[in-house]
């Protein structure tokens, strides 16, 4: 397994699904995702936040740990906000999510998240949990500036920040360093969409409404040219460029908060299987394998046959014959005397 996506695969095991209330979801989380996991439940414009409460609170009886987004803009008045707050205690929820949202114009007096939790610290802050959102890239409809400054006025009140949905590695690990480096101390979950099938996600946005559609298709255009694109969208591959970042202690990086937009079976899936790879030790999208059979013994080589005797040596070559006799020297010549020169 790659050293990213080893440094940030733990955080998996104790992840947040966030979910969208539809008549089926229920149902749905309870067969396919197990307790461990955290489930967010989104607010919307068109469906209101009864639909979240609800949700919240059914999910809460069976057993999960439940955080509901509850959209600034969507609470009508103080005495709503109170009611929001006796409904969620009475079945031990103690986390929430604080978005603006996006309901134009607001149902009532509180236009931003940052004066929702004003007025939660004003209610002794009955909620020990409380979420804000973090944009790594820029919103289409906030400066950058003002989302700058919205997430420092909002740390005294908030505990731990969300980051929205981002595709792009690099644009994450800047702007992981760049809050930090504003001094803004607040625990991150890494937002993550999860291993979503693009037909799927079309037609969840049909559910969620005519108008919430629209919104949603429009705040996620990029991600819709990702999917089509060559090689599409992974969230492993996301994960393992990032991850080294995340796993710095520096980051103050608490957990991942993955977007399933209902598909929660393929997301736990997903999550199965990089958890088993890590506990394996093999890389992600590889099964593990079993160890090799051992291949069977080969069969004796047959003798060899037995090798032909040695050939005869070659007989001795004859002795070569013996020399002539040399012939009798013959008998020697008197030399005459030499003269006496002395005479």
């Amino acid at each position: 397994m790659r050293s990213g996506l080893k440094a940030a695969g733990q955080l998996l095991s104790h992840p947040r699904f966030e979910v969208i209330p539809t008549d089926s979801i229920e149902d749905e989380v309870v067969e396919w995702v197990p307790r461990e996991v955290t489930l967010t439940v989104t607010a919307s414009p068109n469906k209101g936040l009864d639909a979240t409460i609800g949700l919240a609170e059914r999910l809460s009886k069976h057993g999960y740990r439940v955080v509901p987004h509850v959209s600034a803009r969507l609470v009508v008045d103080e005495a709503h906000l109170e009611e929001i707050v006796a409904r969620l205690g009475a079945c031990g929820i103690d986390d929430i999510f604080v978005p603006a949202g996006d309901a134009d114009p607001p149902a009532g007096c509180f236009e931003s998240a940052l004066s929702l939790l004003v007025q939660l610290d004003s209610l002794g802050r009955p909620f020990s949990r409380m979420g804000i959102t973090g944009y790594p890239e820029s919103h289409p409809s906030i400066d950058d500036d003002i989302t700058v400054q919205a997430m420092w006025d909002k740390r005294h009140y908030a505990t731990y920040i969300v980051s929205n949905l981002c595709f792009d590695a690099a644009t994450l690990r800047r702007w992981i360093k760049r809050v930090r480096a504003r001094g803004v101390t607040l625990p991150l979950y890494f937002g993550l969409a999860g291993p979503v099938e693009r037909t799927k996600l079309l037609a969840m946005a049909s559910k969620i409404g005519v108008g919430e559609s629209a919104r949603f298709l429009s705040g996620h255009a990029g991600w819709f040219l990702r999917m089509g694109a060559p090689g599409g969208y992974s969230p492993s591959r996301l994960l393992e460029r990032t991850g080294v970042a995340l796993a710095d202690p520096a980051s103050i990086v608490e957990g991942v908060h993955l977007f399933t937009f209902n598909q929660v079976r393929q997301t736990e899936e997903w999550r199965q299987s990089i958890l088993a790879a890590l506990d394996a030790g093999v890389p992600t999208g590889r099964p593990a394998r079993s160890p090799a059979t051992p291949a069977p013994p080969a069969p004796p080589a047959p003798p060899a046959p037995p090798a032909p005797p040695d050939p005869p040596p070659p007989p001795d070559p004859p002795p070569p014959p013996d020399p002539p006799p040399a012939p009798p020297a013959p008998p020697p010549v008197a030399k005459p005397a030499a003269p006496d020169l002395d005479r």
